[in-house]
């Protein structure tokens, strides 16, 4: 039976695992968790989420709902296990984080030819090898690639939003509304009169931050601390993750901004605190987001928390099959590579377990098309600009002839190729 060994646990790794095991590959996959953690992670389970538990819209006209209908064309496992682990959160799919990654752990373990290494890899190991360690790869491997590529690596910082108990929540000023009346009451909204955002406001913009190690501050867009983006400007929260537009209700007072929570787990017991991810200090963050009308005895069962991520110069460093220049033998996969969120790393790790399963038998897969979403993100990858490049989401800026059809026309066409390449790849 021919090998692969696939590097790390995430998202991107468990499908590579999974497209692999299901063409009879003997698979080891090598995670150190939960024998050494990591300062985001708190399970050894894989697929674990340590941000957000939204894998964002499920529209078919959002270019991540896109991205996500291609990859259950394909045979995603993220997508077989968020099916069962979705709570509700109006048009995004989200899931319980435990069960999601509970469930993930589980499809893999049925595998008889799947075999679990917990250790910490430095250098791959001998044969094919996938390395999808994600932003958070460890420092001997870190100084694996660096030397492998020539150059160093490059960084930017990420940060991951509170949690509360349900419970805790004072419904007498909460409110139960989804943005834009879709039509169901799944996000948990708190208003703010002008009064009580300007006061938060400054509470927010002098308080405590954590210890950073690091001075390079090369935080990413998409997933910026709140106090940063507060320092932008007194009014960007409420253009941002805070805007009251669409959330307004009929029998109460015009409200001047909004924090929306998002269910977290299926039991529906916990919530997390919607684009609130931060670097304050635990007794900072408890002090100043009870400043949030509703939330003045919230019970955090997580606190928001900082970690520096990792990526590559995909361009520069990658072929177009997502092998290293300097070892065909070592493809990349998931966040390491450039792309940024759940779904775009999972997305990788498909494409890395396809190339692979080419490398072994020797067999020439067709070009993946550009009119699809994850050919136009893979695209990017490989082909970006070096000087500038940087993460990236799913998005229609990047797809190959957008702007000459309808949405329509797009996710029909883009469907169809996706179906014919798999097609092409079990041929």
């Amino acid at each position: 039976m021919k090998k692969v060994n696939v590097i790390g646990g995430g998202l991107a790794g468990a499908e590579a695992c999974y497209f692999l095991l299901k063409k009879g590959y003997e698979v080891h996959l090598f995670e150190k968790r939960p024998n050494e953690m990591t300062p985001a992670h708190h399970t050894g389970f894989f697929g674990e989420l340590v941000c957000s538990n939204s894998l964002k819209s499920k529209r078919l006209d959002n270019a991540c709902g896109l991205l996500k209908e291609e990859m259950s064309h394909l045979g995603s496992i993220m997508m077989e296990a968020a099916k069962e682990t979705e709570v509700p959160s109006g048009n995004a799919l989200s899931v319980d984080r435990d069960r999601f990654a509970e469930k993930i752990t589980a499809i893999l373990g049925s595998f008889s030819n799947f075999h679990v290494h917990h250790e910490d890899v430095k250098e791959p190991k001998n044969g094919i090898n996938i390395i999808a360690t994600g932003p958070l790869t460890s420092e001997g491997l870190a100084s694996y690639l660096a030397k492998q590529v020539g150059q160093d690596s490059l960084f930017f910082f990420d940060a991951s939003a509170p949690i509360v108990k349900k419970d805790s929540i004072n419904m007498e000023i909460a409110y139960r509304k989804a943005r834009y009346d879709q039509g169901d009451d799944s996000y948990i909204n708190c208003p703010f009169s002008e009064e009580q955002y300007n006061k938060f406001y400054d509470e927010l913009t002098h308080a405590e931050l954590a210890m950073i190690h690091d001075f390079d501050k090369n935080y990413f867009e998409g997933c910026m601390p709140i106090e940063v983006m507060a320092k932008r400007g007194r009014d960007t929260l409420r253009y941002g993750p805070m805007k009251p537009k669409g959330l307004q209700m009929m029998d109460r007072p015009k409200a001047y901004a909004v924090v929306q929570l998002r269910q977290d787990n299926q039991f529906g017991d916990l919530y997390n605190i919607v684009g609130f991810q931060t670097n304050l200090t635990y007794p900072e963050q408890k002090r100043v987001f009870r400043m949030i009308p509703g939330l003045e005895n919230a019970e955090f069962v997580r606190y928001g928390l900082m970690h520096k991520n990792m990526y590559l110069c995909s361009p520069t460093i990658l072929n177009d099959n997502l092998s290293m220049k300097t070892n065909s033998d070592v493809f990349l996969a998931g966040q390491l590579i450039g792309v940024e969120g759940y779904v775009e790393s999972a997305a990788m790790g498909i494409l890395a377990g396809i190339y692979a399963m080419a490398k072994l038998e020797n067999k020439k897969i067709p070009d993946l098309p550009l009119q699809t979403m994850i050919g136009s993100l893979k695209n990017y990858v490989i082909h970006a600009n070096p000087k500038d490049f940087s993460p990236m989401n799913a998005n229609f800026g990047i797809f190959y002839g957008a702007n000459a059809s309808s949405r329509e026309e797009l996710v029909e066409r883009s469907l169809k190729l996706i179906d014919e390449w798999r097609e092409s790849i079990d041929a």
